[in-house]
């Protein structure tokens, strides 16, 4: 699962949820001072990972991304997967996706803490352009893939263009949209059982 499904699992507590949605933005000693409970939507984020790259509803998901593309089938289904939650978003939330993000985007520009570079850059972005509320367009998919792409080419120092891979968000839609419904409720029933064997925040 991408950003969107992060933070919708998350505890709602700011700490926890800024840990789910950076986790992947910080790494090894960084994550050595932060809070108990940014800690604890760390891990609630490697739950989250290890669940659903293991269900066999994913791996279905990933069967159907065309072989040019496969090398990045699971970031490819994780990011699909946040847009049928965005789409499908009164199925799942109380709150419509607009005055969600709204509150959380307020939350976080509200609270004071002292995030690495990196990951201080991300969050600002996220808010800045309503990333997570994105998500429910075609168009918002395909400018993540876009950012992705920048991403792996300057890390790997080799070209790529993951937006090309939209062809298989249209080409698979119905099919990608049923596999996410089976799957997000049982993830939700596994995070949920997760957060009492941890206890709450």
């Amino acid at each position: 699962m991408n950003w969107l499904a992060h933070v919708f699992l998350s505890e709602p507590d700011v700490e926890c949820r800024l840990g789910n949605l950076l986790a992947d933005r910080i790494k090894g000693k960084a994550r050595a001072g932060l809070s108990a409970r940014f800690q604890r939507g760390l891990k609630c984020h490697q739950a989250i990972d290890a669940f659903t790259d293991y269900h066999p509803v994913v791996g279905r998901s990933t069967a159907r991304i065309a072989q040019e593309h496969h090398p990045f089938a699971g970031i490819l289904v994780d990011v699909f997967y946040d847009h049928f939650l965005a789409k499908n978003w009164d199925q799942y939330a109380t709150v419509p996706l607009d005055r969600f993000t709204a509150e959380l985007y307020e939350s976080m520009r509200a609270y004071p803490i002292d995030l690495p570079a990196e990951a201080a850059d991300t969050l600002r972005r996220i808010i800045a352009e309503d990333r997570l509320g994105s998500y429910r367009h075609v168009a918002g998919i395909e400018a993540v893939l876009r950012r992705l792409s920048a991403r792996l080419t300057e890390r790997l120092n080799r070209p790529f263009a993951l937006e090309r891979a939209i062809s298989e968000l249209t080409t698979h839609a119905e099919s990608l949209e049923r596999d996410f419904a089976e799957f997000f409720p049982a993830l939700q029933a596994q995070v949920a059982r997760w957060h009492q064997t941890q206890g709450m925040c």
